[in-house]
């Protein structure tokens, strides 16, 4: 009974805070009293007991009495963090206020006339945690108030943490607390593995939940703002002002790299008890992925001068960390965003393969099978933990080469597969699609990876690809051919990156399977018909990508290699017609009308489909109502990639300058083909919405059927094609098969194969060109993209509570499937 009072009082303060004429005072204790001192409400009851449209009408009308709550909120918040919530009354307070806060929040952020309201100064606000502040500076803006108290309120003994204080009387002081002693699991940095305590996990959850709801103000600027402005509430969170960074940075990563959600492995557990530490876990992931956001700008708002001399010692002075008496992080200087500079200065091969085995066990954890269904649990949140394996790859060059020193890469690679193959149908993950292609054009870039893909594939991972017998190249090439052939349109943008991958790895490849060399052979014939490289002025740069990486193998992989070698043989004509291709208006004009009676770019035809591996289910579109964020363009790929030559010493030389220097008149013989995009030039600098980018599809589309192909079009990238080495080798080998055939009565590819085995193209073939290699490079385009990308999934996976549906946010357009 008293708990249904208690929420009708709240309800009626709501109701009282959006109707009363007069503002009510900050001093009426006993009136705000009602909305925090409930100790029955959950955040659920918050979000059904203050609707949206009392929020914008308490805004728009009573915008005192909105002031006023936002302040006395954040004082309870400051309050609590002060004293460290010695009874269960103020750690009730603490939560109803998180909860509060969490709701109202994106109602601010979403008027553009409220967005500065936190970074004003309120008088008197913050006071306590502005103690250490000099005179001058007075009281802190409000937004940084809350900040501090969210960090303190997250290392709060009894609350938050474990407490550490030995007799019942004794209360810790929060103003004095090493929080480095406090961190939350064992891993990076820290040896001990505090008691699980379920409050606590809950407690950090909602504390989390608000500070994600603080660093979504993003969400409410159009992807084109300035590139070089930071989010002010991460800038300031990550700053030195908040003394615990490092301890909290620490927590979030080590929380997420040591969870196993299955546990003991006891069938059907999840069902029988709640895992309080999955929600925890997921909220630390997506605290980590929006907080390690940086592309080097500079802070929309400087943080107050207190914090530059902190600044010089606070990263660096990391000795306290561990228990082990060795910090996991070199003392070298690095961003100003201590999340980032912390990530990118770990450096212990312990650490990392730690991290890594988290990361690879939590991202294997769907592709798992056992004879009971439906028996271990799964978790949902995939795309956050590939965006933070992107983020410590990308800032953290040791860690990425730690990866790809040892097979453990491939523990990354498959589930990556196994993700872009399961999700190619379904047009509300293309975002899925282009973060497991970012990461896998990232680590082809290296050597290292394209040598490790030639280990068996032995695994038996639930995928409705071919079965074969090979490596994890083969897996690589069937799961490729199978998005490219059976994918849905808008992922046509992908082809250029996944044809790439392919190119940086194929020097490296000693042996691909026959299944995987058709596949290869398959994609180039649908490629090379003359009415697809008419149809597009960028479609022939796919035929120059397969050709290239044909060559990278015939030229260094040859002896390995004979399954592709046969294949190329048996579809030698698509070579012969490649290289008479007819390029007069007369041809021309046939081929296009070709295309108008068949407009299927690329069909499954002619490609060899054979039993699914066991347990697969095939890729299906998505559920009718299935929301999904829309994302920016992409720049094309000679915007995502920078060419780097492979030297004899196997060290890596950039040849951006060389290629700028021929580019009016580049010739095949170096190996550089044509395949600059100019797809990506108009836009490299202007970001578009979905519908934008609709419209523009529709405008491109005319506008392509004004473009004609021209005979002098056709023979300027004709005559680049790179076919010599291709061609010496079925000078050689043709007449050699054929007699072999005609002398001994073959009709069984098996012996042919052996004969091709053993045979050698020494001396025969054209000298080798030098490997060239497209490693990604970072710019505007990609940094826009993954800032709408993640807060697209933030959005998206915060349902319960759902915080910010139906507010109008404007990073990206939300869109019913």
């Amino acid at each position: 009974m008293g708990s249904t009072d208690s929420k009708l009082n709240f309800r009626k303060a709501v109701i009282q805070l959006t109707t009363k004429t007069q503002p009510v005072e900050a001093t009426d204790d006993a009136f705000w009293d009602q909305l925090w001192a409930d100790s029955s409400t959950t955040v659920q009851d918050v979000f059904a007991l203050v609707p949206a449209a009392e929020i914008r009408a308490l805004r728009e009308e009573s915008p005192s009495n909105l002031a006023t709550l936002c302040y006395k909120a954040v004082e309870k918040l400051v309050q609590g963090a002060d004293s460290g919530c010695p009874g269960e009354r103020e750690k009730q307070v603490v939560l109803n206020c998180t909860r509060i806060l969490t709701r109202i929040l994106p109602y601010i952020f979403e008027d553009q006339d409220w967005r500065g309201f936190f970074w004003s100064t309120v008088p008197g606000a913050g006071r306590a945690g502005a103690e250490d502040l000099d005179e001058d500076d007075g009281a802190r803006p409000l937004a940084e108030s809350l900040l501090l108290a969210i960090a303190d309120l997250l290392f709060c003994p009894d609350f938050t943490v474990h407490t550490h204080r030995r007799g019942p009387d004794s209360v810790e002081n929060m103003q004095s607390i090493d929080s480095c002693e406090y961190i939350w699991e064992a891993g990076v940095g820290f040896a001990q593995s505090p008691p699980l305590n379920y409050i606590h996990d809950l407690n950090r959850a909602e504390l989390l939940r608000l500070l994600l709801t603080c660093f979504s103000e993003v969400m409410y600027l159009p992807a084109s703002a300035d590139e070089r402005t930071l989010n002010p509430w991460v800038a300031f969170f990550c700053s030195a002002e908040n003394r615990h960074a490092l301890p909290l940075f620490t927590s979030l990563l080590n929380v997420v790299s040591a969870y196993d959600p299955v546990g003991y492995g006891i069938p059907y557990n999840h069902l029988l008890f709640s895992d309080y530490r999955e929600q925890l876990v997921e909220q630390a992931a997506q605290i980590l992925v929006v907080a390690l956001e940086h592309d080097g700008g500079a802070p929309r708002r400087p943080s107050s001068p207190s914090a530059v001399e902190e600044r010089q010692v606070g990263p660096s002075d990391l000795g306290t960390l561990d228990s082990r008496n060795a910090s996991p992080f070199s003392q070298s200087s690095g961003p100003e965003n201590l999340f980032v500079n912390y990530l990118s200065r770990i450096h212990r091969e312990e650490d990392f393969d730690f991290v890594l085995k988290g990361l690879a066990r939590l991202l294997t954890n769907p592709l798992m099978q056992t004879y009971l269904p439906n028996s271990t649990k799964k978790i949902q949140f995939h795309q956050e933990l590939l965006v933070l394996f992107w983020k410590l790859c990308d800032f953290n060059k040791k860690f990425l080469f730690f990866v790809l020193k040892s097979s453990d890469v491939l523990d990354i690679l498959v589930p990556i597969l196994f993700y872009l193959n399961d999700a190619r149908a379904d047009q509300s993950r293309v975002g899925l699609m282009h973060i497991g292609v970012f990461i896998l054009l990232l680590l082809s870039g290296e050597r290292n990876f394209g040598v490790r893909l030639n280990k068996p594939y032995a695994l038996h991972v639930p995928m409705d690809i071919p079965v074969f017998t090979g490596t994890h190249a083969d897996l690589l090439m069937v799961v490729f051919h199978k998005i490219i052939t059976t994918g849905h349109q808008r992922l046509q943008p992908l082809f250029d990156c996944l044809l790439t991958i392919v190119v940086n790895v194929s020097p490296y490849l000693k042996s691909l399977s026959m299944v995987s060399a058709n596949k290869l052979l398959h994609l180039l014939e649908a490629f090379s018909t003359s009415w697809f490289l008419f149809s597009v002025a960028q479609n022939h740069h796919l035929v120059f990508f397969l050709l290239e990486a044909f060559n990278n193998i015939i030229q260094y992989q040859f002896d390995g290699n004979c399954n592709l070698v046969y294949a190329i043989i048996r579809k030698r004509n698509i070579f012969h017609q490649l290289a008479n291709l007819a390029s007069d208006p007369a041809s021309i004009q046939k081929a296009l009308q070709r295309k108008r009676k068949s407009p299927d770019v690329i069909s499954r035809a002619g490609s060899q489909e054979t039993v699914s591996m066991e347990g697969s289910r095939p890729a299906v579109p998505a559920e009718p109502g299935t929301l999904k964020a829309s994302l920016v363009a992409m720049p094309g790929i000679d915007k995502l990639t920078e060419k780097s030559q492979v030297s004899e010493d196997g060290t890596m030389v950039s040849v951006v300058a060389v290629a700028a220097a021929e580019r009016p008149e580049r010739t095949a013989a170096g190996g550089t083909s044509d395949t600059e995009s100019n797809s990506g030039k108009e836009n490299e600098d202007v970001f578009y919405t979905e519908a934008e980018m609709q419209k523009r599809r529709v405008s491109s589309a005319s506008s392509a059927s004004l473009w004609t192909p021209t005979q002098d079009w056709v023979l300027s990238w004709k005559s680049k094609l790179p076919l010599q080495t291709i061609m010496r080798l079925l000078q050689v080998l043709v007449p050699q098969v054929e007699k072999i055939c005609i002398d001994k009565g073959l009709t069984d590819e098996s012996e042919i194969l052996k004969f091709l085995q053993h045979g050698t193209l020494v001396g025969l073939l054209p000298v080798p060109h030098p490997i060239l290699i497209r490693k990604y490079q970072a710019n505007a385009g990609t940094a826009t993209w993954f800032r709408t990308y993640m807060w697209g999934v933030v959005y998206l996976r915060n349902v319960d509570p759902p915080i910010w549906y139906d507010t109008d946010v404007r990073l990206f357009e939300i869109q019913k499937m």
